[in-house]
Parts: C-alpha cells; sequence; structure tokens
C-alpha cells in the first residue's frame, strides 16, 4: 500500500490504500519505514533532493487501521512507541526538504505524519483533529504538541473534548500548516514547489533544517540561536554551491545549484 517513486530529484511516497482512506496498520507503518529508508539511501546517491508525501483517494491518512483490533488485548504502546514514534523521527531527520500533499481526513497517526513533515499544504477541506473522544482514547503520534504548541491549552482542550474537526483552511489560518489550496490545485502546486525546491541549494535547506529543529527542541533564545547560524553559514561557506551563488549574483545569471 506504499508506492515510492523516483524522478527529477524528487522522491514521491504515496500511501495508496484509498478503500480504507489510507489508515495505516503495523505493516504498512513497516513499508512506510522501509520506503523513507529508500529515499534515504537515494539522497545520499544524490539521487533525490526533496520528497512530497501524499495520499490517494479521498483521505491523506486517516489514522490507525483498527479493523480487527481487539481492544482488550490491544497493545497501543507497542504500535505507537515500538512502530510509529520511529518512523516519525525517521522522516524528522529525512535528509532533504521534505512536503506534504494532505487532503480529506488527517488524523491520528495521519497527523503525526504531517507533524514529522518539514512543509505541510492542505487542501481548504481537509478535516483535522482529534476524534479520539469518540473512541475513549487520547490523541497521539505529536497531536498535543501540534495544538498546544500553535493554538494554545484552551482551543486545544476543546478540540479534544469536542473531537470537532477543523477544515484545511481553518488549521492553515490557526498556523497548523503552512499553505491551503483548492482541493483539485493542491497536488499539482505542491509538486510544482518541491520541483523548485529540489533544483536548489539543498545543502543550506539541510542546514536551515537542523536550525529550525534546533530552536524548536532546545527553546534557543536569540544569541544562541545566532550563534548556530554564523557555525551553519561557515560550514556552507566552502561548499560549490555557496560559491556557485555568489557568482552567480556577481555575474546577473540563475545559479545552478547541485545540492
Amino acid at each position: 500500500m506504499i508506492d515510492l517513486t523516483i524522478e527529477n530529484n524528487v522522491a514521491e511516497i504515496v500511501l495508496n490504500a484509498p478503500e480504507k482512506l489510507n489508515a495505516l496498520n503495523e505493516d504498512a507503518v513497516a513499508e512506510l519505514s522501509r520506503a523513507y529508508d529508500d529515499a534515504a539511501s537515494a539522497a545520499a546517491e544524490g539521487r533525490v533532493r526533496a520528497l512530497l508525501l501524499r495520499g490517494e483517494g479521498r483521505a491523506f491518512c486517516a489514522g490507525r487501521d483498527i479493523a480487527g483490533v481487539e481492544p482488550e488485548t490491544d497493545d497501543a504502546v507497542a504500535y505507537l512507541d515500538g512502530l510509529v514514534t520511529p518512523l516519525l523521527k525517521k522522516m524528522a531527520g529525512f535528509p532533504a526538504p521534505t512536503f506534504a500533499a494532505a487532503h480529506g481526513a488527517c488524523l491520528g497517526v495521519g497527523l503525526g505524519l504531517l507533524i514529522a513533515t518539514d512543509v505541510v499544504y492542505v487542501a481548504d477541506s481537509a478535516k483535522i483533529g482529534s476524534p479520539f473522544a469518540k473512541l475513549g482514547a487520547t490523541l497521539d503520534s505529536g497531536g498535543h504538541w501540534l495544538f498546544t504548541e500553535r493554538l494554545g491549552a484552551h482551543r486545544t482542550l476543546d478540540l479534544i473534548y469536542t473531537a470537532d474537526l477543523m477544515s484545511g483552511a481553518d488549521a492553515v489560518a490557526g498556523g497548523l500548516f503552512s499553505r491551503v489550496f483548492p482541493a483539485d490545485e493542491l497536488l499539482d502546486s505542491t509538486r510544482s514547489t518541491v520541483g523548485r525546491v529540489a533544483s536548489g541549494a539543498t545543502g543550506a535547506f539541510r542546514a536551515s533544517k537542523g536550525l529550525v529543529a534546533s530552536i524548536r527542541d532546545r527553546r534557543l533564545g536569540l544569541w544562541d540561536a545566532v550563534s548556530e547560524e554564523n557555525t551553519a553559514q561557515g560550514e556552507l561557506c566552502g561548499s560549490e554551491d555557496y560559491a556557485e551563488g555568489f557568482r552567480a549574483f556577481q555575474e546577473k545569471r540563475t545559479p545552478v545549484f547541485k545540492g
């Protein structure tokens, strides 16, 4: 149910089980993890400079596939801590810029996949929130962090207690994700941006990805962040892309970056 294609330096990973809204069971999580491993290997070889994650059918990902799960014997920790969290960490650490095009249901683990992606574009009609009140369970896969960080405690608990869902337009307006598009324009618009980024200075993008992660996770103050920026810039200034960017600017031409 997980497809991986590589073309023009872009890896495209597709959740391809539309009949179940791309919900993920244990096998699907493992398959998705292997797809990211394969894409990372291609990135190390210089064949991948950006990645796009999307879903087929009516939804991006409706969360965990609980068909056949017996609640009395279910081991949620084994699924989440043993499978999902390692996948999300792998996704967040992918060695190139990552994008997601999300439409329809983006719930539970599906929301976690978006949290672990660098840049998320959503359809205006996407459905985002916490349906777990209807299951007697709690929001997982980083959802509490995302909502509290971006929306505040009151709005977070409102969404969790009521199980009300936000549209993609509301999610972007609230600062959860980057951009919103009409559903029929989402994929083409996202692919266009990913292709442009893949031809850019992806070495510098990797540095910025690391800086943003440090600011977020380590809560760097201004001057600590400036110090880390200075270090990153010093490391980049010996690269071919750095020299190419400067020369192109001086010569008033379009740079050709190698990543």
